[in-house]
């Protein structure tokens, strides 16, 4: 089984350094910290189990897809492939917030 090579968009790595500033001005660095890593980790998962998340239900396409790791939505596009898959992590968002595309 191959695996699926993980990226970032520009996009999710503002919306990770947001989380980590978000937390840090609220004075509990540590918590932005932690939440951060968790989603790191959650992401790992995509390495070897591209459609583990479910399709985004705000557009309904099968290769836009998202994990929830609360508070947040981890969203993603996934590629299959049977040499190497691709994973492009596009955005993280609170859960409650809803999916808009420019």
């Amino acid at each position: 089984m191959s695996r699926n090579r993980i990226s970032f968009a520009q996009s999710a790595v503002d919306d990770l350094l947001t989380i980590r500033s978000w937390y840090t001005d609220q004075g509990v660095p540590e918590v932005g910290d932690r939440l951060v890593t968790e989603i790191f980790e959650r992401v790992e998962a995509l390495a070897d189990h591209g459609e583990l998340g479910r399709i985004v239900p705000e557009f309904g396409l099968s290769n836009l897809r998202e994990l929830i790791q609360p508070p947040f939505r981890i969203v993603y596009r996934f590629e299959p492939d049977p040499d190497e898959g691709r994973v492009r992590i596009v955005r993280v968002w609170r859960s409650e917030r809803l999916l808009q595309l420019p």
